[in-house]
Formats: structure tokens, C-alpha cells, sequence
């Protein structure tokens, strides 16, 4: 049997992955893709985190420097289809992917942080022979740059390249929303928009045309960008351009942040309580105004314009201190809110605050990884390109492309067998955004955004019953 197929077959059961560091993000992945049915071993050279990680998830627990090929070795990188590394260290993980491709030629992911490596990013994966390098806190800023693009959405995440968003946001009391079924969102409204998910208080439900609306709602509208300002306008939510925007804490995501918010022409405050990486953002970023300073204390909070902010970001390196600052600045302005929080064992808690966005960003470098993972999985007929984790991982939404011919190609989607708790939310046709109804077809080369409560789907036709 040729070598690459009998790797590709041995993909599409499930892989042997090797993650090396046993951090948040580490915890994140071994969870996830351990529930999928891989392989994982883990290594790190803190016994403890290696050990723990090993009998919470009931995968190998190496102690070791991921960066040693005599570690590597033990941890079976002959045998491996994938090593991640997600260290707290960008060289040990670039070191630890550049061993384990000489070693074994196994495909490598590495989490680089410093902006120095992202400006030189392409060179380093090409050279190292890298299959995807991620750098959490870019990658975050990204998120947070489309949330300030629609205020009134709690969430957005993008697909077709950036052509279709999925946007979160809650029904407000006194909606005309409320009591009105689906079908009234194109007739009653004229809105070419689909709802694919309603959260109502712990349900969660996949709606079908004659599914009624209640103020309170959560749900996630699919739409472009045009007409999904065109569906918040007519229901009454703020659709206003944020002109500024308050950031407190000056890390790497708020440079970033900034770097993609000043040539949208957003005023740009950063409240840092370090003097000496208040210098080096005010030389980085001379266009965006930073103050030196204890950004909880109220007074500074009140001197520097709160109460006027059109958006603010609380993004500390203490979870308590940033929910603390969005409850206040929720009480003190209408500006949009986005709360960083790193541990998710109070999420029924925070989920009760009233904190506008709450972006977790281990979840974000997770997503990206396994949607990577997936695609691997099955390189035949149609690939992820684009995978979100939905309502605490309850629900999924995969953007696919359809590469070749399939049971599914050219029949009308009301013909097909669907899954239950499944919707085909959009079919992206060379450019042309289709939402999708009963006579649509899928053909080959479009891509297919599916959001669904099952779990673990690698291919198009896993749609299918």
C-alpha cells in the first residue's frame, strides 16, 4: 500500500498526537481532541500538570523538555501524526516542532507570541517546515476587532473568508421579535437573514421556520455583514459606527487590538499601571492615547472619559478584576463591553453578569487547532476551513469545502436526510452568498457553513443520516 494513503487512512480513523505543554491551552486541547478519539500524549516538565492531565483525560503523561529528542522518543514521535507545542516559551515550541520534523516528519504546530516572530511569521513556518504557527493574543485581538464592528452582537465569528458572520445577541424586552415565529423575519421584516441557534435560559434549540421567539432570547443570526446591520436596524438594536474605544491593561492583545482599530479611525485609549511598557506602546503606537495608571481606580476611570466611551475592553491578567471593570463600566456608560477571562470553571456564574462579550482565549487558540485537526483527518472530498465551538460547546458550526462529487452534490436539500438538530445556514458559490432554501443544491467547489448539536462531524456527508 502506498506510504501517504496508508498515513491518510490511518488519519481518517484517528491520530496520534503528541501536545507538548500542559497549560490552559494544553488542558483545552487534550480535552477536545481526546473526546474525538485520538491518541494524546502529553509532556511537560512539571510532574504534577503532566500527571494530572494524564488521569483527568486517561491519555499518556510523560515528564520531560519537550524539546529533547530522547523525551520526544519516549513519547512515541516515530509513531506520531501531529505534535503541538503550546509552552509558555515561543523558542521551546519552535524547537520542539523543528525535532520532531527531522525525527519523524510528522506535521507540527507551534504557539508563537511575540509580535518580533509575527511580523516574520511566513519565513519562520516555511523554513522550520511548520504546518500552522498561532499566536493566541493576535488572534484574540482579531476577535475582538469584529465584535466592535456590531455593537449590539455578543459574539461574532466570520466564514467565507470573512464574506459571512455568525453573530450572537438577546432578543430585548419589547422586541417585535417576541412571540413572532421565524418565517416572520422574511416576510413581516424582509430580512434575508437565518437564525441558526436559540438559547432559552439551559436550552438550546436549532429552530425551524414556525419556532416563536421570546424576548430574552439568545440567538445567533447568519448573514453578511450588510444585511445583518439591515436585520438589527429594523428590530431596534444600536448599529452606531464606535468611534472610541477604552482598553485597560496594555499586553500583547491590546497592541495588536490597536494596531487593527486605528486605521478604522477608532481613538484608541490603554490605561497601563507598568511606566515602562506605557513607553513602549506610546513609541509602538503613537497614534493611540496611553495613560500610565492604575486602571481600577474610579477617578482615573471618570478623568479619562468613561461615561463617554463608545466601547471598552477590560483585558487584565486577572479574570476578578476585569469582570469588576465591565460591571462597573456597564453601570456607568452604554459603551459595548469585552471581558477577557481565562478559567471557565465559574461559567454558569459569569453567565448570569450582565458583561457584554466574555472572550476566553485558550478557547480561541483551541478552536483554531482543532479545526487544523479535523481538516487532517479527512483530506478527501470536503475540508474544514473554518470550525467554531458555539454556547460552551454545545454546538458547533463548520464551514466545509466541497471538493469533489458526492451523494450530496446536486440535489435539493429538502430531498436529503439531514441529521436531526442540524441547519445548512449558508452555501458560499464563488463569492455569491446563498441562504440557503428547500430547491437550493450544494455543488462542487462551494463551501458550506453546517451548525448543528452533534458533535465530532470530519466530512460534508456526515450531515446525512
Amino acid at each position: 500500500m502506498d506510504a501517504d494513503l496508508s498515513a491518510l487512512l490511518r488519519m481518517e480513523e484517528n491520530m496520534q498526537i503528541i501536545i507538548v505543554g500542559c497549560g490552559n491551552v494544553g488542558t483545552t486541547l487534550t480535552e477536545q481532541l481526546s473526546e474525538e478519539g485520538h491518541n494524546i500524549t502529553v509532556v511537560d516538565k512539571d510532574a504534577n500538570k503532566a500527571e494530572a492531565l494524564a488521569n483527568r483525560f486517561d491519555v499518556m503523561g510523560i515528564v520531560g523538555n519537550g524539546a529533547s529528542f530522547s523525551v520526544q522518543d519516549e513519547a512515541g514521535i516515530a509513531d506520531a501524526d501531529l505534535l503541538i507545542a503550546v509552552t509558555t516559551s515561543d523558542e521551546l515550541n519552535l524547537l520542539c516542532c523543528l525535532i520532531a520534523r527531522k525525527a519523524a516528519g510528522c506535521e507540527t504546530i507551534a504557539r508563537v507570541r511575540n509580535p518580533i516572530y509575527n511580523k516574520e511569521i511566513t519565513h519562520i513556518k516555511e523554513e522550520l517546515g511548520l504546518s500552522m504557527v498561532i499566536n493566541p493574543e493576535y488572534a484574540a485581538a482579531t476577535e475582538i476587532a469584529r465584535l466592535l464592528k456590531f455593537p449590539s452582537a455578543i459574539k461574532v465569528d466570520s466564514f467565507a473568508k470573512g464574506r459571512v458572520d455568525l453573530l450572537k445577541c438577546k432578543i430585548n424586552e419589547g422586541s417585535v421579535l417576541n412571540g413572532r415565529p421565524l418565517t416572520y423575519i422574511s416576510s413581516g421584516l424582509h430580512c434575508d437573514v437565518l437564525i441558526c441557534t436559540v438559547e432559552r435560559g439551559e436550552e438550546v434549540f436549532i429552530p425551524s421556520g414556525n419556532f416563536r421567539l421570546q424576548e430574552k432570547d439568545v440567538i445567533s443570526v447568519v448573514a453578511s455583514a450588510k444585511k445583518a446591520n439591515d436585520f438589527f436596524k429594523k428590530i431596534g438594536m444600536t448599529t452606531n459606527r464606535i468611534k472610541n474605544c477604552m482598553i485597560i491593561g496594555g499586553g500583547e492583545t491590546t497592541y495588536y487590538l490597536a494596531k487593527q482599530l486605528l486605521p478604522m479611525g477608532i481613538e484608541i485609549k490603554i490605561i497601563e499601571q507598568d511606566k515602562e511598557r506605557c513607553n513602549e506602546l506610546s513609541e509602538l503606537l503613537p497614534q493611540a492615547m496611553v495613560i500610565f495608571g492604575d486602571g481600577t481606580e474610579r477617578n482615573l476611570l471618570y478623568e479619562e472619559g468613561l461615561p463617554r466611551a463608545h466601547s471598552f475592553v477590560s483585558w487584565t491578567n486577572l479574570d476578578e478584576e476585569n469582570i469588576m471593570l465591565s460591571l462597573f463600566a456597564k453601570k456607568v456608560s452604554k459603551a459595548k463591553t469585552i471581558t477577557k477571562v481565562h478559567r471557565i470553571a465559574y461559567d454558569e456564574i459569569i453567565d448570569s453578569l450582565d458583561l457584554g462579550s466574555v472572550l476566553y482565549p485558550k478557547n480561541i487558540t483551541a478552536e483554531y487547532i482543532i479545526q487544523y485537526v479535523r481538516a487532517k483527518q479527512n483530506s478527501i472530498g470536503s475540508n474544514i476551513e473554518t470550525l467554531y465551538q458555539l454556547i460552551e460547546n454545545k454546538v458547533e458550526a463548520l464551514e466545509f469545502r466541497v471538493q469533489e462529487k458526492s451523494e450530496l452534490v446536486g440535489i435539493p436539500l429538502m430531498e436529503l436526510k439531514l441529521k436531526e438538530n442540524l441547519l445548512i445556514a449558508c452555501i458560499n458559490r464563488k463569492g455569491n452568498i446563498i441562504t440557503p432554501g428547500g430547491q437550493d443544491t450544494i455543488e462542487v467547489n462551494d463551501t458550506v457553513v453546517v451548525v448543528t448539536t452533534n458533535r465530532g462531524f470530519h466530512d460534508l456527508k456526515d450531515i446525512l443520516k
